[in-house]
């Protein structure tokens, strides 16, 4: 791309630009922007706020890399920090520079670096002034973290705020030696941040705003007295709870699905379509259409087990091993796809175990029964334990940041009978120190769940069940109904 090129794509991207410089209300150019016109359209009111403190805040020289999948929001959070941030008095608009990365290679990024601040220099007459960059799906150009960290290193970018995001993380770029290795900026802000499909409890709060939510809690604490007491509170809305997840199982979290579903009750084929767009061209852009959906479907069909690669390669038509097991690299890549390894009492994850796979949303699980004629539908109770999956390395990766991106949240332990429990005990940090995690075992149950309970006691003495709709705290083993669970997790 040749440099008038690049400027007239830092130009439509920044229409703030010309509106300060004439004198006009900088902050006018959302009433026509198309991607917040489209959010406009599916609008239940949630706004995540996972940039607010960049935005409302004095400019620190902070890094920000702010990741998450496609259609999750990434885009209207960065639109919606602008807008901030243009509004401020404090700054002049043309201290903030939008720059979309969709389609750019790194020397063009690098030229990017120049011609951005060239274009804005009027700012600097009285003195230098520091910029505020947002780039948006940055981790598609190869080479990016090098380019950051040179221009962090030797030009004044080094001194700016920055926030970039990403779909898509692969190990050749290092963020931790590349970007967060002093060159982050001496803040105290989160430096590694999550912008996933919208958890249980935060479409609760848009689409059933008369249900009481439980406190959040601590992952190692679900069974302090406080929270009993919280439980037992809700014991009369179970059965509320309980349909409430059910809806949540179908519709998933991506904003639009949940607007659509609450409105009419189903999420639309046209959106279901974009989703499998997206993940076939992460995914396995050259194989046929049908590649993905049995992708999808064998690992929907296999999800509260350890996977056999081997075997799974062949039933989802895969030549070999390695085939299947790059396309599941692509998938966590993607951030479509969470591991659950094998781990041992003290957390620590077998290198050679099998690993369970987890959809990170249970729309998802929906695409191939919905889009490919012949794949099933996926069951309730195997939902509901992905759901939970996710849900708890959330809350794991909010107490410590990065960890989700390095792999290591969540896992499952096996007793010396041979028994998996679900979700083993992990380190987290805690105000009091290191700590454990709760053991949880998944048994979407009305009835029968001691038996179950007995093996989780025999392993670590106490722990969750997370059932259907039992809510009984009068064992070592609480047994509480997983839509609770996850209101608890956050």
């Amino acid at each position: 791309m040749r440099d008038d090129e690049l400027r007239r794509l830092l130009s439509d991207a920044n229409p703030w630009w010309a509106a300060a410089a004439a004198g006009r209300d900088p902050t006018a150019w959302q009433e026509g922007n198309r991607t917040l016109l489209e959010r406009g359209r599916h609008d239940l009111g949630h706004r995540s706020g996972v940039l607010r403190d960049i935005a409302s805040e004095p400019l620190d020289g902070s890094l920000v890399i702010l990741t998450g999948p496609r259609r999750a929001g990434k885009t209207v959070a960065l639109l919606e920090a602008a807008a901030t941030l243009c509004g401020r008095a404090d700054l002049d608009p043309r201290q903030v520079i939008h720059v979309p990365c969709d389609g750019l290679a790194a020397r063009e990024l690098r030229r990017v670096f120049s011609l951005a601040r060239s274009l804005t220099r009027s700012v600097d007459l009285s003195g230098p002034r520091p910029r505020v960059w947002l780039f948006d799906e940055v981790s598609g150009i190869s080479g990016w973290t090098a380019a950051f960290k040179a221009a962090r290193d030797g030009t004044s970018f080094g001194d700016d705020t920055v926030v970039a995001t990403g779909s898509r993380w692969v190990s050749q770029e290092d963020l931790q030696a590349h970007l967060l290795a002093g060159r982050a900026g001496w803040g105290e802000r989160r430096r590694v941040r999550q912008l996933l499909p919208l958890t249980f409890r935060e479409v609760l709060a848009c689409t059933h705003p008369e249900l009481t939510l439980p406190p959040r809690v601590h992952p190692a604490r679900l069974q302090e007295p406080a929270v009993a007491a919280a439980l037992e509170a809700l014991a009369f809305s179970v059965d509320a709870y309980d349909l409430a997840w059910q809806d949540y199982l179908c519709s998933g979290g991506f904003p639009r699905a949940v607007a659509e579903h609450h409105r009419t009750g189903a999420v639309g084929l046209a959106y279901q379509r974009d989703l499998l767009a997206w993940l076939r061209a992460d995914v396995d852009a050259e194989a046929p259409l049908e590649s993905v959906p049995l992708l999808l479907s064998t690992l929907m069909e296999r999800m509260t087990s350890p996977l056999d690669v081997r075997k799974s390669a062949a039933i989802a038509g895969y030549g070999s091993r390695e085939a299947f097991a790059l396309r599941l690299r692509r998938l966590v890549n993607s951030q479509a796809l969470l591991r659950c390894p094998h781990r041992l009492d003290n957390g620590q994850a077998l290198a050679r175990g099998q690993a369970k796979h987890y959809l990170l949303d249970p729309l998802l699980a929906w695409l191939p029964g919905t889009l490919r004629a012949g794949l099933s539908a996926p069951a309730m109770p195997a939902l509901s334990e992905m759901a939970l999956a996710v849900a708890l390395a959330r809350a794991v990766d909010q107490l410590e940041e990065g960890r989700w991106l390095a792999d290591d949240t969540i896992g499952y332990s096996r007793t010396d009978s041979g028994r998996e429990i679900d979700f083993s005990p992990v380190p987290v940090p805690s105000p009091a120190g290191a700590a454990f995690t709760t053991p949880i075992e998944s048994k979407w149950v009305d009835q029968g769940w001691r038996q179950e309970a007995l093996v989780l006691e025999g392993r670590y003495g106490r722990g969750v069940m997370a059932t259907k709709s039992i809510l009984d705290l009068s064992h070592p083993s609480w047994a509480i109904p997983v839509p609770l669970l996850a209101c608890l997790l956050g």
